[in-house]
């Protein structure tokens, strides 16, 4: 997978999973990391689906609906290049903490639905729910951040508290944070993020 990878602090730093929106690329939030964390690691992965042009990290069948046998797939890629990233930059794969946005909250997401200990927290903004009527891991004592608007066309707030309720039903630890902005994300709601990173891991 395209990605960029940079080095932290020190050999023991977090390593932050950068994910992005529809037609977003690997260089996309690496601002959100300075934000959150400036002496963490970071890798920053490149969707590896096109949509007519756009890099994403799965297919989806219409605005809202997900194509569930190609999420499936890619998140099973995702998690296995993390294994490999972790050996080729000698990282600890326990150590991962995923921010994603859009589509690349989503994706996260999936990695939380399907495999456990895939990530040690998680920034999810503006994520929906990536699969129902599954079986979730063991998330006991996952932190998990959620970042939702009351207004989001896309991610109405029903989804978002729906998110909330499967991952806390697996045990994770769950921060649900409201904004007015739509789909978008803002600089307060980065802060808020940024805030309870910073309350959790450090």
């Amino acid at each position: 997978m395209k990605h960029i990878f940079q080095k932290g602090k020190s050999i023991n730093s977090p390593v932050l999973l950068l994910l992005h929106g529809t037609g977003g690329t690997e260089t996309d939030l690496l601002p959100l990391a300075q934000m959150i964390d400036k002496d963490a690691a970071v890798l920053s992965v490149r969707g590896n689906v096109s949509e007519n042009g756009m890099p994403r990290f799965f297919r989806r069948l219409a605005e809202g609906v997900f194509d569930e046998e190609d999420l499936i797939f890619r998140t099973k890629e995702l998690n296995e290049f993390l294994n490999e990233a972790s050996e080729k930059y000698g990282f600890a794969r326990d150590n991962v903490y995923a921010i994603g946005y859009s589509n690349g909250a989503n994706i996260a997401g999936s990695l939380l639905f399907h495999y456990e200990d895939s990530l040690k927290g998680a920034i999810l903004h503006h994520p929906m729910v990536p699969r129902r009527g599954i079986s979730l891991p063991n998330l006991t004592d996952i932190q998990v951040f959620i970042g939702a608007g009351k207004n989001d066309p896309l991610c109405l707030p029903e989804e978002s508290n729906e998110l909330q309720l499967l991952l806390e039903q697996a045990g994770a630890l769950v921060e649900l944070h409201w904004e007015n902005n739509g789909h978008s994300l803002t600089q307060t709601e980065v802060e808020a993020a940024s805030k309870w990173y910073n309350s959790k891991f450090k």
